[in-house]
């Protein structure tokens, strides 16, 4: 079953490849991108997420955590006690939403 599988996509590919409807790509001629971040990801959501990236969308997810990270930053530099509680607010208003947006991801990709 497998087998035969296989064949057929090879038999598919080997079609385009005659026809020359592997001609003419982006990227044709130029090594693959390094995708070797990629390699902890499911295949599907490390595809949908390239797909995301090149479209120039941002998950939630992945800007809460950017938000998070300055956030963080930020905090580090104030010697304001009241300032302070107030960063570490937003601190822990952060976290809660990122482990929010990671377990909505998560819970869609199951």
């Amino acid at each position: 079953m497998i087998r035969a599988f296989r064949n057929l996509i090879e038999r598919q590919l080997a079609k385009a490849q005659a026809e020359g409807q592997f001609q003419g790509l982006e990227g044709e001629g130029k090594p693959l991108p390094d995708r070797s971040g990629e390699a902890h990801l499911d295949a599907g959501l490390a595809a949908g997420l390239r797909i995301m990236a090149e479209a120039g969308v941002v998950p939630e997810e992945f800007r809460l955590q950017a938000d998070l990270d300055a956030a963080r930053k930020d905090y580090t530099a104030l010697t304001d006690p009241q300032a302070r509680r107030a960063a570490m607010a937003r601190i822990s208003d952060l976290e809660m939403r990122c482990n929010m947006a990671r377990d909505a991801r998560k819970s869609f990709f199951r």
